[in-house]
């Protein structure tokens, strides 16, 4: 039997539990707008107990979506759920994008590919290095060092406040992967061409550790998945002590390319006048 949504005007969703806050279908309704394309793209808020049933009814066609994003909670839940997640979700355990194609839902994860456009766009030649550092452990951190990994970048450190949970990481990424309590940060620090933060540290103004860039390599850069504040307090420090920074805005606009091409069926352009929309409403909100 033909899936009646083949003919009809496509529909993505972004779902997690909350979702009010997501920005998503801004930058979707946009694309639509712009290209002059129709479909639609709708924030659905769905609670852990009922995600399984949500991805049933995505699949039987209930529920009207070709595919759509995943965010927290539903990452890993999205990831069980698939029937095709490919070999980047695989290894993440995680997904957040997911489509339809012959009544099976596929899965792929677009962090990391977002993390490295963006540097791509703003920064261009930052793999060019040997050595990056990466703060954190947490689930942000995943996609950060598998796309840093993939991108060449030979040796990585990940430094965690609970150094066991940065060896996890490390074992699941490979040998390129080295593990660190906090304390070791100044050491792993030196000569290091790329510093990541993947925590919660500076979000929503808090106030950040204070951290001495002086001995990277020179012309290193430092950047923040962190988009609220779009200058987190770990980028001022870095901006101050005179290196390049990047902003975790362009993360969040370039992860969102590949599923919009999916369910839309072009690919979008990440510009400044989507930025500047973004931006806009982050001075409404704040």
């Amino acid at each position: 039997m033909a899936d009646p949504r083949e003919n009809a005007s496509p529909a993505a969703f972004v779902t997690g539990w909350p979702i009010k806050h997501s920005r998503s279908p801004i930058i979707h309704r946009h694309w639509l707008k712009r290209y002059g394309l129709s479909g639609s793209y709708d924030a659905v808020a769905v609670s852990e107990p009922d995600f399984a049933v949500f991805i049933e009814t995505l699949k039987n066609g209930t529920n009207g979506f070709r595919g759509g994003n995943v965010t927290i909670p539903h990452k890993e839940a999205a990831f069980r759920h698939s029937d095709r997640p490919d070999e980047l979700a695989k290894e993440l355990g995680a997904a957040n994008t997911l489509w339809l194609n012959e009544g099976q839902v596929h899965a792929t994860n677009t962090d990391g590919y977002g993390f490295t456009a963006n540097l791509d766009d703003c920064h261009p030649g930052w793999d060019k290095v040997d050595r990056a550092v990466i703060l954190g452990a947490g689930g942000a951190s995943r996609a950060v060092i598998q796309s840093v990994r993939d991108r060449g970048i030979g040796e990585i450190h990940v430094v965690n406040r609970t150094a066991s949970r940065a060896r996890e990481l490390a074992d699941r990424f490979g040998s390129k992967i080295h593990a660190h309590g906090l304390p070791a940060l100044a050491e792993v620090m030196v000569g290091a061409g790329l510093f990541v933060n993947t925590t919660s540290l500076g979000m929503d103004g808090e106030e950040s550790t204070p951290i001495d860039f002086s001995s990277l390599q020179a012309g290193a850069l430092v950047t923040d998945i962190v988009y609220v504040p779009l200058e987190t307090p770990i980028l001022k420090q870095a901006r101050e002590q005179g290196f390049p920074t990047a902003d975790g805005l362009g993360m969040l606009l370039h992860q969102a390319a590949p599923g919009f091409e999916k369910w839309f069926g072009r690919r979008p352009i990440v510009d400044e006048a989507l930025r500047q929309l973004i931006l806009q409403d982050i001075q409404a909100k704040r």
